[in-house]
């Protein structure tokens, strides 16, 4: 049956704003992002949009954003880890300057085409295989439903590669996914297809939200999966 999968990236952080590389380091939304998340979450309402399950990284500037969708939506938000951002070991926090004057070397071996770990973290293939089985593992259990799964951009870029059959790297593919983006991809029978890819409408001259109530940055998320 067909399962419909939106794929959200999260608000806007500090380090998005800096140019640092993210990965795995738990930087949670800035003001703006927080402002990016509500404006979605306003925007899924206001079109009824209806999710049978949403999933998120259990990141907190992806789980700060779903929480938002989630309160707007009425629909309660599971953590899931295996939807974190690669994993990019060293360069974590650093610039892309940084990284390169620091790992000359590795840079110039990503420039040649090469798909090493990065930082000592995660290749791009490694990175698509732990997102393609965990978005396959949750639609085993979500046959003709609709899906939120409120991720980061390197994951988004790896699944939207899939579904395009793209064996190249998805950063080089989708070089743009913005903050609070919406992308949608559709699985049907096993064969996915990109529906729409980097959706911001909402962030379109639109007027200032109000919050939800939302978590601080640190509140106790729930149990992850």
């Amino acid at each position: 049956m067909t399962i419909t999968v939106y794929l959200i990236r999260h608000g806007e952080t500090d380090w998005n704003m800096e140019g640092r590389w993210q990965g795995h380091a738990d930087v949670p939304l800035n003001d703006l992002g927080r402002r990016q998340a509500a404006l979605l979450a306003r925007r899924l309402q206001a079109e009824g949009a209806r999710f049978d399950a949403i999933y998120s990284s259990d990141l907190a500037r992806a789980y700060q954003t779903a929480w938002e969708v989630g309160a707007a939506v009425r629909v309660p938000v599971q953590l899931l880890p295996s939807l974190r951002e690669i994993d990019l070991g060293s360069w974590s926090g650093l610039t892309y300057e940084e990284i390169g004057s620091t790992f000359p070397a590795e840079v110039e071996l990503l420039r040649q085409g090469q798909d090493i770990p990065r930082g000592g973290g995660e290749s791009m293939a490694a990175l698509t295989k732990r997102v393609v089985e965990a978005v396959d593992a949750i639609s085993a259990h979500h046959a003709g439903e609709t899906l939120a799964l409120v991720t980061h951009g390197g994951c988004i870029r790896a699944l939207l590669a899939h579904a395009e059959n793209y064996a190249g790297d998805g950063f080089k593919r989708f070089p743009h996914i913005g903050n609070t983006s919406v992308s949608v991809i559709v699985i049907d029978g096993g064969h996915w297809r990109c529906v729409s890819v980097n959706d911001m409408a909402h962030l379109e001259a639109q007027p200032e939200p109000e919050l939800v109530s939302a978590p601080p940055d640190d509140a106790e998320p729930p149990q992850a999966l």
